[in-house]
């Protein structure tokens, strides 16, 4: 079964824009996987738009024992300020899976893979560093990429897929083509010996499709759609109980 890894990024997005504490990270964390949920997801930054470092330690004491914990990252981002670098905060925390992906300050989101085969000298040691601290090391790489061997040479477990083509075909053209680059990558990966992860813009309605051609995934990781999605189905609930409050 494609087990189900919820990010909370989003959580810490809304808590950042007020201060404080609320919404609490590590309730939505537990919440979910109260609800059944098999790993928790954080991508700290060096700039710490969303997940803080202190959150990274405080969820991995929630998950341990419970659910794989993965942690995504620059691993080539230097420390800067409170944030002390994917490599210390993995050495910390000690996560199930560490996701390799190579994002900036620029980017509002993850928007693109690890260039492969050409990345791999500048990966083998950081991957090698990791593997002490982390279960597995996992890979971002775009759908569509195929030489994916030299991770394996490395010590890489998986890849990701990064779905956010895919996702954005669904919607607006035939999708069958982006679809095709994922199914393309899949094969490549479970050839080479790789497991294969999803993530980035999958929701309820391109989820099943994507599932369909690639059924041996390993593990999906949905963040932003869920927590949309939770918002728009929790506010009839949540507006009930405050008009039944203020008819009391």
């Amino acid at each position: 079964m494609t087990q189900l890894s919820v990010n909370v990024n989003k959580i810490a997005v809304l808590r950042n824009s007020r201060g404080g504490n609320e919404p609490s990270v590590e309730h939505a964390a537990r919440t979910c996987i109260e609800a059944g949920a098999q790993g928790i997801t954080v991508h700290p930054r060096p700039d710490q738009r969303h997940i803080r470092p202190q959150d990274v330690l405080e969820l991995a004491d929630l998950c341990h024992s419970k659910v794989e914990y993965n942690i995504e990252g620059n691993p080539f981002a230097p420390p800067r300020g409170a944030y002390p670098g994917l490599l210390e905060l993995v050495r910390a925390t000690r996560p199930a899976q560490v996701t390799l992906v190579p994002d900036g300050d620029a980017q509002l989101t993850s928007d693109h893979g690890f260039s492969l085969p050409g990345d791999i000298v500048k990966l083998r040691p950081l991957v090698t560093a990791l593997r002490t601290h982390a279960g597995r090391v996992s890979v971002f790489v775009d759908a569509g990429a195929t030489d994916l061997t030299g991770l394996v040479g490395i010590g890489v477990a998986r890849i990701e897929i990064y779905t956010g083509p895919y996702a954005e075909a669904c919607v607006s053209a035939d999708c069958s083509a982006a679809l095709d680059a994922c199914v393309r990558t899949a094969r490549a990966a479970r050839a080479a010996g790789l497991l294969v992860n999803a993530g980035h813009d999958l929701n309820q309605r391109n989820l099943p499709q994507l599932r369909a051609v690639i059924p041996d995934l390993a593990e999906v990781s949905i963040g932003h759609a869920l927590i949309s999605e939770a918002l728009y189905t929790g506010l009839t609930p949540a507006v009930h109980a405050y008009l039944a409050l203020l008819r009391t």
